[in-house]
């Protein structure tokens, strides 16, 4: 028996060590040689003459197919496409294909994502335009004149009165993002598996996960100001040209730490939507996706928040023009010192433009999210194997074996 793997090449000896297997010359038949010689009658040299092509004579069978003519077979063409029952193929994924199913799944179900973020983006700029009209304080005015003392008071009461608008808006936009990526992540997860849904099915399934999901996003915020306060908390203290400069080498120090925490944590909010995971939980989960994968996983970040920051400028730029035509500012009083005093067009007309930029990037950078926890899931855990069985697909079994 032969134990050689796979087939034995034309003409090789089995390895089992069974000589009778190995052909011999024949005896001669007059006995007159010695056993196991060749005859003495050997053929002049120069006689023989190669075979002929066995299909080229009259009445012989035509040549069987692989060896010597015939119809071949194709080679190999490598491995088929992998299966895709829904918005990306279930194998790792591409950056172009991971942008590319965050807008296909946006497009299969519009009515549903669309829809719901564009409700609350409304809902949510209409809060920040009574904000700015009746609760806000006025931006601080600048003298560009000042100098010394005077000069960094004002720009210590600028940035005051700027955190302190900014600071109820950007909780608004936060809860706005909370509530849509709640919902889109749970889109997409149905996307994937080729699934319809509805809107009511998907806040069905999300609304037990948006308080974790906004205590996971408060904690994120908590952790990331306490670096910061670390960082440029002794400098301040200190008060002289040295605590300045420390306060500037701890700033920059805080914001390297910053980044690299969010880019670990950046798969949380769907591990937590998806697994069912806990806020704590969550958070080692992304961080053990992400490690290995960190400069990945910032590259595509980064490529979509850069997305987004080029469709927020596109849109904005003549929203705002058309804001200034129809409120009667001067544009130098945008850009100038002086803190400008805009009325009603100007809020509604550039609330507008505020709500078609929320209405797409919301829900597009959820999406995002989502499919780069699942590629990172597939790439290590096989998870295309189980999103296969759930989608039905034939062939994948329970005991489809894991790679």
């Amino acid at each position: 028996m032969n134990d050689s793997p796979g087939w034995a090449s034309p003409g090789s000896a089995p390895s089992d060590g069974k000589e009778k297997a190995i052909p011999r010359p024949s005896d001669p038949q007059d006995g007159s040689g010695p056993t196991g010689q060749w005859s003495p009658e050997q053929p002049p040299p120069g006689q023989w003459s190669p075979p002929s092509n066995p299909g080229s004579g009259p009445g012989t069978r035509p040549p069987a197919p692989g060896w010597g003519g015939g119809p071949q077979r194709q080679g190999w063409t490598g491995p088929p496409p992998a299966a895709k029952p829904g918005v990306i193929p279930l194998r790792p994924l591409s950056l172009g294909e991971i942008l590319d199913g965050s807008v296909s799944a946006l497009r299969a179900h519009w009515r549903t994502a669309l829809g719901f973020s564009l409700t609350v983006s409304v809902i949510t700029q209409i809060a920040v335009i009574l904000m700015q009209r009746y609760l806000l304080p006025e931006p601080t005015s600048i003298d560009p004149n000042a100098t010394g003392t005077e000069a960094l008071r004002q720009t210590a009461d600028s940035a005051r009165s700027t955190l302190v608008s900014l600071a109820p808006v950007s909780l608004l936009s936060m809860i706005a993002t909370l509530f849509t990526a709640s919902v889109v992540t749970v889109i997409i997860s149905r996307s994937v598996l080729g699934r319809p849904t509805t809107l009511a099915d998907s806040w069905a399934e999300a609304r037990p996960r948006v308080l974790p999901l906004l205590g996971l996003t408060v904690l994120v915020a908590v952790i990331m100001a306490a670096i910061m306060a670390v960082g440029i908390g002794p400098g301040l203290l200190l008060g002289s040209e040295a605590g300045a400069a420390l306060a500037f080498l701890g700033f920059a120090a805080a914001c390297v730490v910053m980044l690299w925490l969010n880019v670990s944590f950046a798969l949380a909010a769907p591990a937590l939507m998806l697994e069912r995971q806990s806020i704590v939980a969550a958070l080692r989960r992304s961080a053990k996706l992400v490690r290995g994968a960190w400069w990945r996983t910032f590259g595509i970040l980064a490529l979509t928040y850069l997305l987004t920051f080029l469709l927020t400028f596109l849109v904005s730029i003549p929203f705002t023009a058309i804001a200034v035509i129809a409120d009667g500012t001067e544009v130098s009083d945008l850009f100038g010192g002086t803190a400008p005093s805009v009325g009603w067009p100007f809020l509604i007309v550039t609330g507008i433009g505020e709500v078609i930029v929320s209405t797409l990037i919301y829900p597009f950078v959820a999406g995002v999210m989502a499919l780069l926890y699942m590629d990172q899931r597939i790439r290590r855990e096989a998870l295309d194997l189980d999103l296969a069985r759930a989608a039905g697909l034939p062939g994948y079994g329970d005991n489809t074996p894991r790679s």
